[in-house]
């Protein structure tokens, strides 16, 4: 099992040091969260809480998900970044896609691309994308995306998206992995249809499993059963050594974690608490499991 350090909500200031200490105590990845902005009023309810409340405020801090993966990939060497998740919809790809291409190349192919529809209607419609065609442009995305990222001259025709012949470079010089989130049945579809990976928001131990059997399901029926496939989890009630087996048992490959959110630290933490907690965690969880 790899872990994966969760970096959403703290401060931007925080997140270099953060990045270093997360590398030097063995994580492998970086999950670099996504708000394009806070609407005062949203016309759909949070789909990960409860009650469908959001649980941050328009003073909550957030970088831009791409700029972000190319200022830790400055200093830091080996830890990847991935983003957990980009919201494809109120994006457009052809204009994504140089973003990636750059960060790959800038961060020696250390990136992948975590993706969701969005669930917010005024992030897409105040982007000047429909927020009922998401999901068909999410698709025509992903595959404009493989297409460009592939390099070479290019072009593409969809109902969506349609540019005629183009070359972005430098192309990445490896495939940039692509992970597709949601726990709705169209989410799970997708993930097993198109993605090298599926990645979860908060979710319960029994709620993973089922899904992790969906997928495996699903894969089997797209012929993709033997391809490799990432399960990123947030799993909120799997917590310790034994909880991470059980996760592993379950079919998690790469555990999503904030190690000071044992202890009831959360974003105002000062960084020296946070880096503790990353070392702790490395030399009772990462340390015995690896």
């Amino acid at each position: 099992m790899k872990f994966t350090l969760g970096i959403a909500l703290n401060p931007l200031d925080q997140l270099a040091a953060l990045a270093r200490t997360a590398e030097e105590c063995g994580f492998s990845a970086i999950a670099l969260p996504d708000s394009i902005f806070f609407a005062e009023q949203v016309g759909a309810k949070y789909p990960y809480t409860p009650d469908g409340s959001r649980f941050w405020t328009g003073e909550t801090p957030w970088a831009d998900p791409m700029v972000l993966a190319a200022a830790l990939g400055a200093v830091t060497e080996r830890i990847r970044f991935y983003t957990q998740v980009l919201k494809l919809g109120p994006r457009h790809p052809v204009l994504l896609a140089r973003q990636i291409g750059s960060v790959a190349a800038l961060t020696g192919n250390r990136f992948g691309l975590g993706v969701g529809l969005g669930w917010n209607p005024e992030e897409a419609q105040w982007c000047g994308t429909p927020f009922a065609e998401r999901a068909g442009r999410s698709d025509e995305a992903i595959e404009v995306l493989r297409l460009i990222l592939g390099g070479g001259m290019v072009e593409y025709h969809g109902k969506h998206f349609d540019f005629g012949r183009l070359q972005m470079s430098p192309a990445p010089t490896a495939p940039v992995p692509i992970y597709v989130g949601g726990h709705t049945e169209p989410a799970l579809r997708r993930a097993a249809r198109v993605s090298d990976g599926w990645t979860s928001a908060m979710i319960r131990l029994e709620d993973l499993r089922s899904i992790v059997t969906r997928l495996a399901e699903l894969r089997a029926d797209y012929g993709r059963a033997d391809e490799p496939f990432e399960i990123q989890a947030v799993c909120i009630d799997a917590p310790g050594l034994d909880g991470f087996r059980r996760q592993a048992d379950a079919g998690v490959t790469d555990a999503i974690v904030m190690p000071w959110m044992v202890k009831g630290s959360g974003p105002e933490a000062p960084l020296t608490v946070k880096q503790d907690a990353i070392r702790r965690f490395a030399d009772h969880i990462i340390g015995p499991l690896s």
